[in-house]
């Protein structure tokens, strides 16, 4: 929405229930994901409201780590924590509703990623696989602690990139996939993306889980919502494909950079910060291709 005084306000909303057992970054992921789509559109997060439903025999010492976990990933941020409302609730949920701003120099949109940009993916795949491994009791534990850290880390330097190198076109990875959400970016744009199979980042376990049939729910739904928009080379490893359309939590940005920029986008990013040259923008009719 835009302000009267130039200023585009941003609003978005995210909460679910626990995707690992840890109360703590339970809160810290569920925060950073809330505020993602903020980042997402290339947004500064300003203030949020949280939405939290808990059952009967949640007391304090399970919901006082959660909220300071939330509460320092909110103020990481930057953002104002303002109010929430909180229900009993049979299943545990959790999350925000977060509002902040931008202006067109800055705006991310699916809209504007053209033939010749590079595409950069700032956080691994695979976190469906290892929180499905949690919710099955049958999981290793430092690969979960790995794939915790990063659901839990901000999008705020991959964003910040993002301006530094006039980037136009993002989008985060979450419940659509990778697939989903490049598709999101085909769509919009009226282009092709082509995504090259051997270049993906995944958390360490992730393919072996997927290649064992471990995935969330999401692969099989999003497979199906996006029937002739992608494509797959047979080339593809079959549980490759299914991880990109699984969901991911808290993903990364997926950013269409100009390539006469791509060293202002890297040389904007906090040394150790994880970025992947993935794929490039093509002209044609929408469509994504994995190859």
């Amino acid at each position: 929405m835009r302000a009267d005084d130039g200023s585009i306000r941003l609003y978005t909303t995210d909460f679910f229930p626990p995707v690992v057992d840890d109360i703590s970054y339970y809160g810290a992921i569920a925060a950073a994901n809330s505020i993602s789509d903020i980042y997402a559109m290339g947004g500064i997060p300003k203030v949020v409201l949280n939405l939290a439903g808990f059952p009967e025999d949640w007391d304090e010492s399970v919901t006082r780590p959660l909220f300071e976990a939330a509460t320092a990933k909110v103020q990481e941020a930057g953002a104002l924590w303002i109010g929430g409302h909180t229900v009993r609730s049979s299943e545990p949920i959790f999350g925000f509703a977060v509002f902040g701003e931008t202006d067109d120099q800055h705006l991310f949109t699916n809209r504007h990623a053209e033939p010749g940009d590079l595409l950069f993916l700032t956080k691994p795949l695979g976190a469906g696989s290892l929180t499905t491994s949690v919710s099955r009791g049958e999981f290793d534990q430092a690969q979960v602690s790995a794939v915790e850290r990063g659901m839990a880390h901000l999008n705020r330097d991959a964003a910040a990139a993002g301006h530094a190198a006039g980037v136009r076109a993002a989008t985060d990875i979450t419940g659509f996939g990778l697939l989903g959400h490049a598709g999101n970016i085909a769509r919009g744009s009226s282009v092709q993306l082509k995504l090259e199979a051997g270049a993906l980042p995944l958390y360490d376990g992730a393919a072996e889980l997927a290649e064992a049939g471990v995935l969330s729910g999401g692969s099989a739904r999003n497979r199906i919502s996006l029937g002739d928009l992608v494509e797959i080379a047979g080339s593809v490893p079959p549980w490759l494909g299914d991880l990109c359309f699984d969901a991911e939590t808290s993903g990364g940005l997926l950013l269409a950079v100009k390539p006469e920029r791509q060293g202002d986008f890297l040389a904007a990013l906090p040394k150790r910060h994880h970025v992947d040259l993935v794929g490039v923008v093509l002209s044609g009719s929408a469509k994504v291709s994995l190859c």
